[in-house]
């Protein structure tokens, strides 16, 4: 569940895997997306007619293969693939639509591993679990 208010991110909340009823999902999702994403402050309520709601239906992850970082850059579809980064028990995802904001993959990975937790250029120096999917997006 993503929401924006004039195209800018104003929260992000979901589920790799499913794990109840679609609907159950949104309506879990919609909420803790306007006041549990760590990076926001809770919506106000002054802002609600501005919010705008975007849904993506995950594919499941699948592994992507790859020899090295210049590999893994190659092997990687900007606007098409959603990615999953994993180290240990830390992971970390983007959406396929960051790639409107980071559209150089170098840019996408660094981005991600700082949302990980990790130096953002931890995908060049160890080999990471990398899983790619897609998503079925639905907008108001």
């Amino acid at each position: 569940m993503t929401l924006t208010i004039q195209g800018q991110l104003r929260g992000c909340i979901g589920a790799l895997e499913a794990y109840q009823p679609f609907v159950l999902d949104v309506i879990e999702h919609a909420a803790a997306a306007g006041v549990n994403d760590y990076r926001f402050n809770p919506v106000s309520a002054r802002e609600l007619t501005a919010i705008r709601i975007e849904i993506s239906r995950l594919t499941s992850p699948k592994p992507l293969v790859y020899a090295d970082a210049d590999d893994l850059l190659r092997k990687l579809r900007p606007d098409v693939d959603g990615v999953i980064i994993r180290d240990g028990r830390q992971r970390a995802t983007f959406l396929p639509q960051v790639w409107e904001q980071l559209s150089e993959p170098a840019e996408f990975l660094d981005h991600l591993c700082h949302k990980m937790g990790a130096r953002p250029d931890l995908w060049r120096r160890k080999k990471l679990d990398v899983l790619v999917y897609q998503v079925e997006e639905f907008h108001e």
